[in-house]
């Protein structure tokens, strides 16, 4: 067999399947050696950051690894921004990139780069195979670096003449890894104190997770709050409410004032996104003491049913589901969540990426049904339509809707495309306000005053307006733009009934 057959069969013995591609002429023998290698499912996306940010939202959905393969050091910096993403996310990625034959490289081609710098951005393990024969204990290696925990993007550089060259050495299977329990006696002692506070992070934020959280809440009175910079969130009507830490210094300060023991469940304390004028960094008070009762690497779900253990179970108020507004007025974000939160299935999962729209929509999202939403954890633009790729091939039995800002979606637009291709189940819901709102705010809150004709320029995303219906059946994915509340609800109805990709463009004012 060759390198590439060995990569291939390394791959689906450590439980790799799915790998998100854009190939170039260092890896063809890699996609040549799909036609010979079964089980591996080789899916192509049209711009690199489509692949990465797949891979995690494929990651995040399946709790699984995913691929990605990807051309020379280019085609690695193109991927980083949502590898950025993946990494404060915690996601298992195999980052695969193939790089010039060992002869070319002394000659410093056009393409020729330190790809290995580039990685080592994005990731601790960075791995180049030495032979063809190592090819396949190399990506071993790799892919149980990816699973961690807690998760990693794990690269490994594959010289292209290792590639085609012959090998009789495959890579063993990789069993993951199992999270320890921490112990919890620390924990226990301080849940009754007041001013104690337990925020949960990591993996921590699932439905089974919260559940735990809301008996120890109501046994013992103490906060449960969860981090931002979080891979996948459970909310809806039935779930314990564990809200998150506001995005802003001016909401987070007073939100966490009162905090004097902060329990830390697979997280860390909580920081700003930006530096302000005047604001702090930490966003907990002065003398807050941190207290870890899971680390990154440890199964905070796991602690936190250890502490709740017999403890009373909890019945929770349901929220009742909203009504689906159908008056024919000027849609506004308050309609759009109303509608998303009526009508969402059980079981559904929300790709992120509102910015400046979310505070409105998540709130109405409380009420929905049970469902998950996976944000931006690491604050890097273009990861809602990538992300919603990989969470529908990973989850093709679940309903996945994107909530994409316009100015965000432009990054990535070329997600639409895979959509179409493999006839994913994504509804897209693009939230047009034709402006990068997220930076009206900041012009304000840096204190920059920059609210002359020029400035306002960089902000402003109009003349022209962008078509996202055009730009949408452009790339293959049936289109309809709603500016009414009424006509909203009818298309979002309409699109979760339909089994494949539907994108709504949501114009607001």
């Amino acid at each position: 067999m060759t390198g590439a057959e060995s990569l291939l069969q390394t791959l689906v013995a450590g439980g790799v399947d799915t790998c998100f591609m854009n190939p170039g002429t260092s890896e063809m023998h890699f996609v040549a050696a799909l036609d010979r290698v079964s089980r591996i499912r080789g899916v192509l996306c049209l711009f690199e950051g489509v692949c990465s940010g797949a891979a995690d939202g494929y990651a995040r959905a399946l709790g699984k690894a995913a691929a990605t393969l990807l051309h020379l050091g280019p085609g690695l910096g193109n991927a980083l921004a949502n590898f950025h993403n993946a990494r404060k996310a915690r996601s298992p990625v195999v980052s695969i990139v193939g790089e010039h034959a060992t002869a070319h490289l002394r000659v410093d081609a056009p393409l020729t780069s330190d790809i290995a710098t580039f990685a080592r951005a994005v990731s601790t393990h960075v791995r180049v195979a030495a032979s063809a024969d190592d090819v396949g204990p190399a990506a071993a290696e790799t892919i149980a670096a990816a699973w961690g925990p807690p998760g990693q993007i794990a690269h490994l550089i594959i010289p292209a003449d290792y590639s085609w060259s012959q090998t009789a050495i495959q890579g063993g299977a990789v069993i993951p890894p199992v999270r320890k329990v921490p112990a919890i006696d620390k924990a226990a002692a301080l849940l009754r104190e007041p001013g104690t506070a337990i925020l949960l992070g990591g993996t921590a934020a699932n439905h089974r997770a919260l559940r735990a959280a809301g008996r120890i809440a109501a046994a013992t009175g103490v906060r449960v709050i969860t981090a931002r910079n979080v891979g996948k969130i459970a909310s809806g009507r039935s779930s314990f409410e564990a809200p998150q830490v506001p995005y802003f210094p001016e909401g987070a300060l007073p939100f966490l004032a009162d905090v004097r023991n902060l329990l830390l469940v697979e997280a860390e304390r909580p920081v700003s996104f930006f530096a302000y004028p005047g604001k702090p960094s930490y966003m907990t008070p002065a003398g807050c003491i941190d207290h870890i009762l899971a680390r990154r690497d440890e199964d905070g779900t796991a602690a936190l049913e250890a502490l709740a253990a017999g403890l009373p179970d909890i019945r929770l108020p349901e929220r009742p589901a909203p009504a689906s507004p159908s008056e024919d007025v000027p849609l506004t974000l308050d309609h759009i969540g109303l509608t998303v939160a009526a009508l969402l299935p059980e079981g559904a999962l929300i790709a992120d990426e509102m910015v400046s729209s979310a505070g409105v929509i998540l709130n109405h999202l409380k009420s929905a049904a049970a469902h998950e939403f996976m944000p931006v954890a690491g604050g890097s633009i273009g990861q809602g339509l990538p992300v919603a790729v990989g969470a529908a091939i990973a989850c093709p039995d679940r309903k996945i809707v994107a909530l994409e800002a316009d100015g965000s979606a432009m990054y990535t637009l070329q997600a639409l495309w895979t959509m179409a291709r493999e006839r994913l189940d994504v509804t897209v819901v693009i939230l047009a306000n034709r402006r990068y709102r997220i930076l009206d705010i900041e012009m304000q809150r840096t204190c920059a005053q920059g609210f002359g004709r020029m400035s306002n320029d960089m902000i402003d995303i109009g003349r022209p307006d962008l078509d996202f219906v055009k730009l949408s059946e452009g790339l293959g994915v049936e289109a309809s733009r709603a500016t009414t509340a009424r006509a909203f609800t009818d298309q979002f109805r309409q699109a979760l009934q339909h089994r494949g990709p539907r994108l709504i463009e949501a114009a607001i004012g």
